[in-house]
């Protein structure tokens, strides 16, 4: 398989279907550390979500739902997430038809139990941030943060400006962590595109993923900047894995040295 072949495999599109659905595993996918599921609940059922050997984070895309039988007891809305160490689980009933988007990666014995509400208006600070600037300016909302105590996991909500770029200049963390961008409330005919490529400054070789609500493309290394068509915002949670527990760190990004000096505002 070519560089091309394998970056083009890279996008998975989730399943719809009511269920509790794996979508991105180390044994289909390229990502080794970092693990995605899908878990669509009709509304008043119940879904009884055990981590086993992993850390989860879910992260509630839509709809609205209730925890039961955890100390993290509590109705959820849109955005709300929580985080379970290993050998934790919990009951998820839905109150209006929900989609979570669940994070995950080996537990290591670093994290405990929390549940992190969303508070679109909180000040800007430790989780409620603003990154970039000009076309490339987004919000991000840290889901879990690297101050939060896990054991790979860092993960957030990022909204980019209409028609605009994300995650610009590009940038990779291949040595250290592997990420995953999942879309939502981009729904079709609104797209974006996802850009990947694995050498700096070699963008005759990149790769172009269309995006919209449900997709997921994985980012196992190279460069992978985002950007919206005219009329849409780009929307995702994107999932950080660390390759090691001594890596779980956001400051570890390398910008692409042929366009970091590229004034985004141009």
């Amino acid at each position: 398989m070519s560089c091309k072949e394998e970056m083009e495999s890279w996008r998975v599109q989730s399943p719809e279907e009511p269920g509790f659905h794996a979508v991105i595993t180390p044994d289909t996918c390229a990502c080794q550390e970092t693990q995605i599921f899908r878990l669509n609940l009709p509304k008043g059922e119940s879904y009884h979500l055990e981590s086993g050997k992993l850390e989860m984070h879910p992260v509630l895309i839509a709809g609205a739902a209730k925890l039961s039988d955890h100390a993290l007891a509590r109705e959820m809305t849109r955005f709300d997430a929580f985080y379970l160490p290993g050998g934790d689980s919990v009951t998820i009933t839905a109150l209006e038809d929900c989609i979570f988007y669940i994070a995950a990666a080996v537990y290591e014995g670093y994290g405990k139990a929390f549940f992190r509400a969303f508070e679109k208006d909180a000040p800007v600070g430790d989780i409620h941030q603003i990154h970039g600037e000009g076309i490339g300016q987004r919000e991000v909302f840290m889901t879990l943060s690297d101050k939060d105590e896990a054991s790979r996991l860092i993960c957030g909500l990022t909204w980019g400006g209409e028609g605009a770029w994300t995650s610009w200049p590009p940038h990779q963390h291949e040595k250290d962590l592997e990420e995953i961008y999942c879309y939502f409330d981009m729904p079709l005919p609104h797209f974006g595109f996802h850009i990947s490529y694995l050498k700096s400054g070699e963008v005759d070789d990149i790769v172009t993923h269309t995006v919209h609500s449900g997709t997921m493309v994985q980012c196992p290394r190279g460069y992978h900047p985002t950007v919206a068509s005219p009329g849409t915002r780009n929307a995702y949670l994107w999932v950080l894995g660390a390759l090691r527990h001594t890596s779980r760190r956001y400051d570890l990004a390398v910008l692409d040295p042929a366009l970091k000096d590229f004034n985004s505002a141009r």
